[in-house]
């Protein structure tokens, strides 16, 4: 048996039970949806920890999700790859027939995955090393703040020099010193401190146009860095030029790894064109802070760990799957759409794809596909791709009762984004029982008398009911607005009343 690491351990707490909890905290109903993606994420962990020979005959379960717009296929699998931690990409079947014959190259899927993965693990490492690179931002400022107190050699033997030097009365002043001349052939000694830091400054050229500065300075600097008192003040600091590449991948899909090699010999030979520009000490240190993390990261070991993740625990969410489903043999269009199946069919079933990472083998990838099928029917999918999404759950459409716990339930419920949203303009609006009870009765009214599109439809209803308060917020003063039942009639009384008018509303 492997080793349990701590990815794992932490993993084992995403029972089904537990996973179908967290989900319902953002998603209302669809039970059976839920329970059969905590099913195939919690086999996806039990998979983890046999040995490798078995691991590789065991293939993910791939989940073909049937329902209409709006009730939460999307938002289901988008919330299992966050609990589980997996890279996650979503895409609509639709666009890789956009062109014709010639779509989009479906294996980009692939690769547009590995670039989550890579940025998600590039992102937990850059953390994991933010503390050691503030230190060295820091000190970097500093440098920039006072450049005499790290420039400095090491002290050499002093000893009389017959040439005239500055020195004198030193003083900061924007990183000049400011001092007057000595006689020729003065010898040197401990009670003329002028002439020794003199005798110092000659051994570097480079000084003679900055001041010295003591460590005593320099805490001092530190801490008004500390206190925000610099943020404003202005320093010259080396900035990366970037590359720029023209877009081949617009000319055509086949393109695209030429597109990526072409993007990583820019990073190559564009790193170290620098051009000097004077930035404020808070945006310098956002500037230092990013390469000093880039110098902390081993972005081989990046690599490596991104790919092992997008193999084991990615997701590929195939969104409208439905429209490249297949009903007859004669037009264009059909050929068009199932030669978009044939292509995506070896992805589903295992293929090793190159990339600009390196190569991905896709017999792990989770892929779950969605789609309305009230056009088309699921048996209108080639039969090999059928066979490659062997659990299907059908999604339930949302009615008056499931809005209304939309609208109040969730952690992310809309009622408290909007409350949330314009307490930032002091005005704190509550919506009565009633209220929400009558957004629930309209946003279900009109579903029905118009095209369902399920919970999007209260955002439609929360936008006309808030626009003029929204509109207004700026300019009121700080204040409490009850959305009451009346109020809602009052503002949606054209919606509930008008089919046609609401038909251009919605």
């Amino acid at each position: 048996m492997p080793k349990k690491t701590t990815e794992n351990a932490n993993l084992d707490a995403l029972t089904p039970k537990q996973i179908v909890l967290e989900l319902d905290k953002y998603i209302v109903g669809q039970k059976k949806a839920k329970r059969a993606v905590a099913v195939a994420l919690r086999n996806r962990i039990r998979r983890l920890k046999l040995d490798e020979e078995t691991r590789e005959d065991i293939a993910p379960k791939n989940i073909l999700m049937i329902g209409p717009t709006g009730v939460g296929k999307t938002e289901i699998a988008r919330r299992i790859a966050r609990f589980s931690g997996s890279p996650f990409l979503k895409v609509e079947a639709t666009k890789y027939t956009e062109v014709g014959y010639v779509g989009r190259d479906v294996e980009s899927m692939v690769r547009d995955l590995m670039a989550v993965g890579f940025q998600m693990v590039k992102q937990e490492m850059r953390d994991s090393v933010r503390d050691q690179a503030e230190k060295h931002a820091e000190e970097r400022i500093l440098d920039a703040l006072l450049p005499g107190s790290v420039k400095r050699k090491k002290e050499k033997p002093v000893q009389a020099r017959p040439s005239v030097q500055p020195v004198g009365s030193f003083s900061l002043n924007g990183g000049n010193f400011v001092g007057a001349a000595i006689q020729v052939g003065v010898p040197l000694n401990a009670e003329n401190k002028a002439e020794e830091e003199a005798a110092k400054l000659e051994e570097n050229e480079s000084l003679k146009d900055e001041a010295p500065v003591n460590d005593g300075s320099r805490e001092k600097f530190r801490g008004m860095l500390h206190n925000g008192i610099l943020e404003d003040r202005l320093i010259e600091l080396d900035v990366n030029q970037e590359v720029q590449i023209p877009a081949f991948g617009l000319l055509g899909s086949g393109l695209e790894e030429i597109e990526n090699s072409l993007s990583g010999l820019a990073g190559m030979f564009g790193g170290g064109n620098k051009k000097k520009k004077k930035l404020s000490v808070k945006r310098a240190r956002e500037i230092i802070l990013s390469e000093e993390e880039e110098k902390l990261i081993d972005h081989d070991r990046v690599t490596e760990e991104a790919r092992r993740r997008v193999q084991e625990m990615g997701i590929i969410f195939i969104d409208e799957i439905d429209k490249i489903a297949v009903k007859g043999q004669n037009s264009g269009h059909d050929v068009s759409r199932e030669g978009v199946q044939r292509d995506i069919l070896p992805i589903v079933e295992g293929a090793s794809v190159n990339t600009k990472y390196g190569r991905v083998d896709t017999s792990h990838i989770l892929f779950i596909a969605a789609g309305a099928f009230n056009i088309s029917k699921p048996s209108d999918l080639i039969p090999e791709l059928q066979g490659r999404f062997p659990l299907r759950v059908e999604l339930d459409s949302l009615g008056k009762d499931d809005f209304l716990r939309i609208l109040t339930e969730p952690k992310n419920a809309l009622t408290k984004q909007y409350t949330d949203l314009l307490k930032t303009e002091n005005i704190d609006i509550e919506f009565t029982p009633e209220s929400i009870k009558r957004l629930a009765e309209i946003a279900a009214e009109v579903n029905s008398r118009l095209e369902n599109i399920g919970a999007r439809r209260l955002h439609t209803i929360m936008e006309t009911l808030l626009e003029e308060i929204s509109f207004e917020a700026p300019d009121l003063p700080p204040s409490k607005i009850r959305i009451t039942q009346e109020f809602a009639d009052e503002r949606l009384k054209n919606i509930a009343e008008d089919l046609n008018l609401g038909r251009y509303i919605l």
